[in-house]
């Protein structure tokens, strides 16, 4: 081979070097600068997908603009396999170089679902099917009483019927633990009866100083053998849950006969009527001792307690001149 041959090649190889290592600086300056969105983005990365695909959904996400770049980064950088699935939060601005850190540490959006107090397995259900980034569906339907309201931590994908599991164990958990230390005479013989009586106690006030209050007269009610006439549990013996009653309870919803109407039947009713909280089942396991036996709204959010009926019926005169002067104004 001549001199000059090699000469041709030692040149040719040397402009190949050049040309590589300009390429790579390039597209290593591409890999590194900052991206194109202009605001922080949420980005959902199926299960399953290869680096070529997440490169087109961020693409389409508007993070990045080059796909090639970003999937060859990231295997150059050893990073294609350590790329996890999830949903992302993606700062403005932020380079290829980082979103591929991101992306490798798998640290995903925790999104948050509130389950209130006292809403029936219907109403729960109803925020679930709603909830958005949860997946699946609900099989079955649970026992009124057996979910425990709570905040509950999900990410994207997480299944419906594994949250609604997680209600179940926390009411498991929260009955396990406040049931062996309730007051020792109370007229509540097992946890679910706790349930039943602190669902009654969640329907009827939505102040939480009053939840003992209210626990002290249903219970002095049920050691004297008093029907416990509480009108949320008509309220359910009408709609058993599914839809709000959308009107005021007459003479003949009190009167109508039903195992969950307190006025028509004696003690406690043969389930919830709602999912009551923590405080409310403590409430009902820990109840305030007073002699009071009854209660009325007071026209002002929270209720009138008395522990005598001629009491009681002035406190229900008052209450109902507080209506009639709303009303008149």
């Amino acid at each position: 081979m001549s001199r000059r041959i090699l000469k041709f090649l030692a040149l040719a190889v040397l402009l190949a070097v050049l040309g590589a290592i300009a390429a790579f600086g390039w597209g290593y300056a591409h890999f590194s600068r900052p991206g194109p969105a202009g605001n922080e983005k949420l980005v959902v990365l199926p299960r399953g997908s290869g680096v070529g695909a997440i490169a087109g959904r961020l693409q389409a996400a508007g993070v990045i603009s080059e796909p090639a770049i970003f999937a060859a980064g990231a295997r150059l950088g050893g990073w294609s396999r350590a790329l996890k699935a999830g949903e992302f939060r993606i700062p403005a601005r932020a380079s290829m170089r980082e979103i591929v850190a991101i992306l490798v540490e798998g640290k995903t959006v925790v999104r948050r679902l509130t389950i209130p107090e006292g809403l029936t397995v219907t109403e729960i259900l109803a925020l679930l099917h709603d909830t958005e980034g949860l997946s699946g569906a609900v099989e079955g339907r649970p026992v009124e009483g057996a979910l425990l309201p709570e905040t509950y931590h999900f990410s994207y994908g997480d299944g419906r019927e594994a949250l609604l599991e997680r209600m179940r164990d926390g009411m498991r958990k929260t009955l396990a633990e406040l049931w062996p230390g309730r007051e020792k005479d109370l007229p509540l013989a097992t946890p679910a009866e706790a349930v039943i009586l602190a669902s009654m106690v969640e329907k009827e006030t939505s102040l939480p100083e009053e939840r003992p209050h209210i626990a002290g007269v249903f219970v002095n009610r049920l050691r004297r053998g008093m029907r416990l006439q509480s009108d949320p549990t008509a309220v359910y013996a009408i709609t058993q849950g599914r839809e709000p009653l959308g009107r005021a309870l007459t003479r003949a919803d009190l009167e109508m006969p039903s195992p969950y109407n307190t006025y028509h039947a004696d003690g406690l009713p043969p389930g919830a009527i709602a999912n009551p909280g923590r405080a409310a089942i403590a409430a009902v396991l820990h109840p305030l001792r007073t002699k009071d036996l009854y209660f009325v709204a007071d026209g002002a959010g929270g209720h009138a307690f008395a522990a005598s009926f001629a009491e009681h019926r002035h406190n229900v005169r008052r209450w109902r001149q507080s209506q009639r002067n709303k009303t008149s104004r």
